[in-house]
């Protein structure tokens, strides 16, 4: 019983309706503009939270195996760190979450271009095996782009524009440029969650070599950049539901962005990296709230 619950903290299960944020964000776009598809819809969620789940593995087995995971780390203890399971368990649990993850990933594009559409089908197999590769390459390896600084980069390019501007297109098929606006707006907002996450490490992530974007700008840098990403996010929604107003509904998602007003207030006032572990929360379930909200106020 133990195992079984260590795998489930490994899992990291309050990440996961972050990952689904972009997924009811492009559903939402499509089902306004009358496109929808259950199967690609229940295939859609089921791949993002294969990918979620799969870098959550690959994270506990890099920093695990790295050394990064340590005393000094301020999150939860890991899986790895902790001992109950062994880097050989997490690589086969690695392994196997890749390979149902790609299944669902190949289901997900024939129930979206059949047979037919063979040049789609090849661009979003590309897709899928690029995310999974990202997934795992964060912290695995020696080229581990985490350690470079590059995290919030691939962030923004899966939970926002693939996220989104895919989960739209695979029902729609259309090309859509203004889609573009909440998919980076999602891709923004996501990035402020591993940006803060780095900034609660940013210390241990330094002592352990593990060169994230905060540890490369400072902590001071990274706070004006947290501002950035949460403004960035709340323009593109805006500026999309301008570009596209039909009613008052469409700027519901205005609601989600006042705890983060608070949000922001208690970053600017941090001076213990300890207390931002619990804005984590607030940051992810505020953004998933954006989404919900974003995506009623479509469809209303």
């Amino acid at each position: 019983m133990k195992k079984i619950n260590s795998w489930v903290s490994a899992a990291r299960l309050r990440t996961l309706p972050l990952s689904l944020s972009g997924i009811l964000a492009g559903t939402a776009i499509a089902v306004e503009k009358g496109s929808f598809n259950i199967a690609v819809f229940c295939l859609a969620l089921g791949t993002t939270l294969g990918l979620q789940v799969l870098s959550n593995f690959a994270n506990d087995y890099g920093d695990g195996v790295k050394g990064t995971d340590n005393e000094e780390r301020i999150g939860p203890v890991r899986a790895l760190q902790s001992g109950i399971i062994s880097d050989k368990e997490m690589l086969v649990g690695i392994v196997i979450t890749a390979i149902i993850t790609l299944v669902l990933a190949i289901l997900l594009i024939y129930a979206a271009f059949g047979k037919e559409d063979l040049i789609f089908t090849i661009i979003f197999l590309f897709l899928g095996v690029g995310a999974i590769a990202a997934a795992i390459k964060y912290t695995v390896g020696n080229s581990a782009y985490g350690y470079r600084g590059l995290g919030d980069v691939f962030v923004f390019i899966f939970f926002g524009l693939v996220s989104v501007y895919g989960s739209f297109f695979l029902y729609s098929q259309q090309l859509e440029w203004n889609v573009f606006l909440p998919a980076a707006a999602f891709g923004f907002l996501s990035a402020g969650v591993l940006n803060l996450n780095n900034m609660r490490d940013r210390i241990s992530d330094g002592k352990s070599g593990k060169n994230t974007l905060v540890v490369k700008i400072g902590g001071a840098k990274a706070k004006n950049y947290h501002y950035f990403l949460i403004l960035a996010a709340f323009v593109c929604l805006t500026l999309y539901a301008i570009l596209n107003f039909k009613n008052f509904y469409d700027l519901l998602y205005m609601l989600a962005f006042i705890p983060l007003i608070f949000h922001l207030k208690r970053v600017y006032q941090n001076t213990t990296p300890m207390m931002l572990d619990p804005e984590l929360k607030i940051l992810s379930l505020s953004t998933f709230g954006a989404a919900l909200l974003f995506g009623i106020g479509q469809i209303l």
